[in-house]
């Protein structure tokens, strides 16, 4: 399945798909005025149907986080999906990697789209940057749907060592060829990924990214905290806990959870990787959850 930009010619770089992805929408370059050029998915959805915005995680993008959730959420709300900031298709800049402008990319697309209220919908990453949304925005948010997600990303010793790395390596790399920086995406990225079909497929997705921006963005992730505002929302939330989560301790996602008035958990018999790995067991939760924010 090609990419398409807007007057339908094909995307220029598009990968094989050679793992099954039923019901993932073609993508499109949509310009952000100001801002730079992005790559969104979209189902339209029944006519006047709400409107979900999905956020992914970390080293992700729209088509791997998400590809089996278009087609049923699609029966019922309007989804766009975005690849986030060197993620993917996402927007390409030489600036550094800052959650608040994934926030604001998102906004702008929505005024690109003609979409005023919708719902973000985070997963991992993409949960701090929904909370960024409604924190920066509130306006917009009609509620919000936080999956495998939490209010910061660091607290341990070894978290600080591990992220600490992180920032030795955005540093070195800024410096090193292009080259280079694919040998690093490869060993850091790329190669944590199974030799199955899903994985394959992972891989090739994941080279899409640039290396920069992925360990900017994994920097980001270790400075980010909502904690002193996340007990303000005052929309509909439901929070998705993977309860066999190893990249994001169980424990921060009922944190998240608490911390938030009024909001809803569903718990999820699942690793971090979910979503992609056992659809069965996180998309109907997952349906359920955006059902519950939309009509409350």
């Amino acid at each position: 399945m090609s990419a398409v930009e807007p007057s339908g010619r094909p995307v220029d770089g598009e990968l094989p798909a050679p793992f099954p992805t039923p019901g993932l929408p073609e993508g499109r370059v949509v310009e952000l005025p100001g801002r730079g050029a992005t790559f969104v998915r979209e189902v339209t959805g029944p006519p006047g149907a709400p409107v979900l915005v999905l956020l992914h995680g970390w080293t992700a993008n729209a088509a791997l986080n998400w590809f089996p959730v278009y087609q049923p959420l699609g029966e019922h709300f309007r989804v766009i999906a975005l690849d986030h900031r060197g993620h993917g298709r996402g927007l390409r800049t030489w600036r550094r990697f800052r959650l608040e402008d994934c926030a604001d990319d998102v906004v702008a697309l929505a005024d690109v789209l003609g979409v005023d209220r919708f719902v973000p919908v985070g997963y991992s990453m993409g949960g701090p940057i929904a909370q960024l949304i409604w924190h920066r925005h509130p306006l917009r948010v009609r509620g919000m749907v936080l999956c495998s997600t939490s209010r910061n990303f660091k607290s341990h010793a070894s978290e600080h060592a591990a992220f600490g790395v992180i920032a030795g390596l955005t540093y070195a790399v800024r410096a090193t060829p292009p080259h280079v920086r694919k040998r690093v995406a490869d060993r850091v990225v790329v190669a944590r990924y199974d030799d199955n079909p899903l994985g394959r497929w992972a891989r090739e997705q994941s080279r899409l990214n640039d290396v920069r921006s992925i360990l900017e963005a994994g920097q980001a992730l270790s400075g980010f905290s909502s904690k002193d505002w996340i007990t303000d929302v005052d929309v509909p939330v439901a929070v998705m806990v993977t309860r066999f989560d190893t990249t994001v301790p169980v424990r921060r996602q009922r944190a998240l959870a608490d911390a938030i008035p009024g909001a809803r958990v569903w718990e999820i018999d699942g690793a971090h990787d979910v979503c992609a790995t056992d659809p069965p067991a996180f998309v109907p939760s997952l349906l359920e959850a955006c059902r519950h924010v939309t009509t409350r």
